[in-house]
């Protein structure tokens, strides 16, 4: 039975970051597990390039739209192979062959009946590629999703009759409650398609830059909208609409993405393919976000993980290990460097790489580096049951995308080696005349880093080929029949040394983020009287300087529900997106009445939530027995502008 796993294909607006490479090694981890089970797989990855964010991304950079899509898909590429991701294509959806799959599909949708041409006037956000309707809008302006203004557009469009497959979509959610993963994922989308698919329009003529339409239409002033055109991608890189080479592949196992694009996958995918009679997908795998230290990555910030500088300083593979390792698939993760240098000295260097150097020293001196199983069952039953058992478990955890459950698991195996090198001793077993059964404990633990290292293969490719090497093996579908599914032991062989695999990391060898200041206290309960003599409230002039404020301007301000105090506010930095601040001024001022003013803002304090909302500064205020002013700047200045 063949399986197809792909990653999204990413938006060539930007360089990879974490998000992008914890998708990839996901999707690579997969598909190598599926490879070493005996499974014929194709890997997908690629860049998806059209749509209006593109043309004016380009335009901003002075270069032409295909120029500055070819610059920036080739870097997700580079990035790709210099990590080593096994891929079997790379698409790009300005591929000729992908247009003309994309053709293909909208011919026989239009055939069908699916696809009809009317008028469009609704809000639509440039960031999301997204049409949405006036009651999904956060007051009635800004994206649900993303939270950026919308633009009200009129044009001509075709649409596909999402509504006419709303019946069939919550039946596919019913029959296949797996279909969607991490399961608590399907509420979210059953919720969405009950309260009603309005038709999606899949053309733009405001801009040009995406798939032509059909040249059996006679329409060209139109241009295929972005998600039709993108999701497409997974069945063009098969062949569909030029010679369907490999559609046997067909339908996938995986669709491997994030949580923010999973209603287009999990929704508007199924549906098109309904409307094509081709098979939907087994899965759509949607994961978390990541965020550093705690805190939301952002440019403004100073705090967003390039993925090949992490790489560049601790090793790709450590960094896989780490991100599969950390977070359940599903819920969002925190890159923290402490943690990571914590996974590597502990489980890394100190149960994997020493339990290896351990063996190594042993069998050097007792037997000149030659391991026999011959004695490993007399000896080790018990432990050759628990490890048996723990490798049996896999399966189920790979099954269900829980990688970090995987990895707990396989660690089983290396604490059954390290505890049976403390328990039996085999020094003292020399010591005795027991020869046999020392080396009937070297063995085992030979044995077990040899299936280990078989399971853990799919996530650290590189540094299992230097354990099987060392064990003078090779890892491949053979060895996991024969020593993992067969229960075997290795045959006599010779053990290699190896330089340490995983050398202790002492400092972060990355610069750290940049440290929030803490909250400002709560008001004390009690105000203590200044004398303005007590040195012990006097600072220093550095630690006046920590702290950041700047001249903001309120661009959004509305009430809090059930908060007879607070208001939230968005407030214009100058960074790249407006910060919310959510402030107990509501006594005070009305929301109305703070919109395009300006305020001074506290701006580098951690950020907290107040009433579940997040909140990323404080305004300033003076408050005594007549009431709360904000503090603001005599005359109007340029946002952002310092002030100290």
């Amino acid at each position: 039975m063949s399986k197809y796993i792909t990653t999204p294909i990413y938006y060539v607006n930007g360089e990879a970051h974490i998000g992008h490479a914890y998708t990839t090694f996901m999707a690579d981890t997969m598909a190598r597990y599926e490879k070493l089970k005996g499974e014929d797989t194709y890997f997908l990855t690629g860049t998806d390039e059209h749509g209006q964010k593109i043309e004016e991304s380009a335009q901003k950079n002075n270069k032409p739209t295909q120029e500055f899509a070819d610059e920036i898909s080739a870097t997700f590429k580079n990035l790709w192979d210099e990590f080593e991701i096994g891929y079997d294509k790379f698409i790009r959806t300005t591929d000729s062959d992908h247009k003309m799959g994309v053709q293909k599909a909208f011919e026989v949708m239009y055939a069908k009946g699916d696809i009809y041409k009317d008028f469009y006037e609704g809000h639509y956000c440039v960031s999301c590629e997204t049409f949405f309707p006036e009651t999904q809008l956060i007051d009635g302006e800004f994206c649900p999703d993303c939270g950026r203004t919308t633009t009200i557009v009129k044009e001509e469009s075709y649409f596909f009759k999402l509504s006419k497959y709303e019946d069939r979509l919550l039946k596919l959610y019913e029959d296949q409650p797996d279909f969607i993963l991490p399961l608590s994922r399907g509420n979210e989308v059953v919720n969405f398609v009950k309260g009603g698919l309005r038709d999606l329009s899949v053309t733009r003529t405001s801009f040009t830059w995406g798939v032509q339409m059909p040249k059996s239409l006679n329409d060209d002033k139109h241009v295929m909208y972005v998600w039709l055109d993108a999701l497409m991608n997974y069945i063009t890189a098969l062949g569909y609409g030029k010679d369907d080479a490999n559609m046997n592949y067909w339908p996938a196992s995986t669709h491997f993405v994030g949580k923010d694009i999973l209603r287009f996958h999990a929704i508007y995918w199924p549906a098109f393919l309904m409307s094509l009679d081709i098979p939907l997908p087994k899965h759509i795998a949607a994961h978390g976000w990541w965020t550093r230290d705690g805190e939301k990555m952002s440019k403004s910030k100073g705090n967003v993980i390039a993925p090949k500088e992490v790489a560049d300083a601790y090793g790709v593979e450590n960094l896989r290990y780490f991100m599969l390792r950390e977070v359940p698939f599903g819920q969002d993760g925190d890159f923290s460097q402490r943690a990571f240098i914590d996974r590597i000295n502990s489980e890394l260097s100190n149960d994997l790489g020493n339990l290896l150097n351990r063996i190594i020293g042993m069998s050097g001196k007792y037997s000149d580096f030659e391991i026999d199983s011959v004695d490993v069952e007399k000896y080790h039953a018990k432990e050759l049951d628990a490890m048996n058992q723990a490798l049996g478990n896999l399966d189920a955890f790979m099954d269900n995308m829980q990688t970090h459950r995987y990895l707990e698991e396989l660690w089983k195996l290396f604490s059954i080696g390290n505890t049976a090198i403390t328990e039996h001793e085999p020094w003292v077993k020399m010591k005795n005349d027991k020869k046999d059964e020392a080396l009937a404990t070297v063995a085992l633990v030979a044995n077990i880093l040899a299936k280990a290292s078989i399971m853990l293969s799919p996530f650290m490719p590189r540094t299992t080929e230097t354990i099987a090497d060392a064990l003078n093996f090779k890892i491949d579908t053979q060895s996991y029949n024969e020593l993992v599914i067969d229960k075997k032991l290795l045959k006599l062989f010779n053990i290699k040394k190896v330089p340490p695999l995983f050398p202790r990391v002492e400092e972060p060898l990355i610069p750290e983020a940049p440290i929030a200041q803490p909250n400002a206290p709560k008001e004390p309960q009690e105000a203590k009287k200044d004398t303005s003599t007590d040195d012990d409230n006097l600072i220093e002039i550095g630690q006046f300087f920590e702290t950041s404020l700047k001249v903001g301007v309120v661009i959004e301000a509305e009430e809090v529900p059930k908060s007879k105090k607070l208001l939230k506010l968005q407030v214009d930095l100058g960074e790249d997106s407006p910060r919310q601040v959510v402030a107990g001024i509501k006594e005070f001022y009305s929301a109305e009445s703070l919109i395009d003013t300006q305020v001074c803002v506290v701006a580098n304090l951690k950020p907290a939530k107040l009433m579940g909302m997040m909140s990323e500064g404080m305004l300033l205020a003076a408050k005594d027995e007549d009431g709360l002013c904000l503090i603001r700047p005599e005359k109007p200045k340029k946002v952002g502008t310092p002030i100290g």
